[in-house]
């Protein structure tokens, strides 16, 4: 068998063509991160917020005191 040589011009751009695409793939995967990481972020905001308007209606409704009182004290199962 023939020692390998320098690599042939058709192995170079095989290379150069796959290294391109790992780029763009690598490019890719990093926008669509943000884009997740960015909704995420949001979507946390919205569930702060229904959480504290239905906190909000529970104490308007008599239901349950303020997240605030209950964070204060443990949890109690007695009558008082």
């Amino acid at each position: 068998m023939a020692a390998r040589g320098p690599e042939a011009p058709s192995g170079r751009a095989l290379r150069d063509a796959a290294e391109n695409l790992f780029q763009e793939l690598q490019e890719h995967f990093q926008a669509l991160t943000a884009t997740l990481n960015l909704r995420m972020e949001e979507m946390g905001g919205r569930i702060e917020d229904l959480q504290k308007n239905v906190n909000d209606l529970m104490v308007q409704a008599g239901i349950e005191s303020s997240a605030q009182e209950q964070m204060a004290r443990p949890y109690c199962f007695c009558t008082t």
